[in-house]
């Protein structure tokens, strides 16, 4: 086990690679980003429903302010375990991969109401998860 010269470490946070560190920090600054944007979204979607452009008979079809409180909630709980990530708490990434699947789900039933935006924030849900079950160096020492 190395020792720690700069007095610096966050037992944790190290991960298998420097890659694995660095998608973490990036993970942590898109949560915190789309948890700001999330918000937005819900606060327009509340405030001015009549904005969006629906379709007929759509099958999730839910009124846009409930829709705006539900990406108002997750986006304000995203935001803040993003602001977690930075401080390399473990159950911030459990929760992050948690919430990053739940904003999947909702972008996903948002597609009609904007669908270039919701494919965007999917995709980018999909790499949040990625970066945060990327392997850590605590685990393969836990296994030895």
């Amino acid at each position: 086990m190395a020792s720690n010269v700069s007095g610096t470490h966050r037992s944790g946070w190290e991960a298998e690679s420097p890659w694995a560190t660095s998608w973490t920090a990036a993970a942590a600054v898109l949560m915190t980003f789309g948890g700001i944007m999330a918000v937005l979204q819900g606060i327009a979607a509340i405030a001015k429903d009549d904005v969006f452009v629906t379709t007929q008979n759509f099958t999730y079809e839910f009124s846009l302010t409930g829709w705006g409180w539900v990406h108002l909630i997750l986006g304000a709980l995203i935001t803040a375990t993003g602001l977690a990530l930075f401080t390399g708490a473990t159950w911030a990434r459990v929760v992050g991969i948690a919430l990053a699947g739940l904003s999947m789900i909702a972008n996903f039933v948002w597609l009609p109401y904007q669908p270039v935006w919701s494919i965007v924030l999917i995709v980018i849900a999909g790499f949040i998860i990625w970066a945060l079950c990327a392997p850590r160096r605590e685990s393969r020492e836990t296994r030895a």
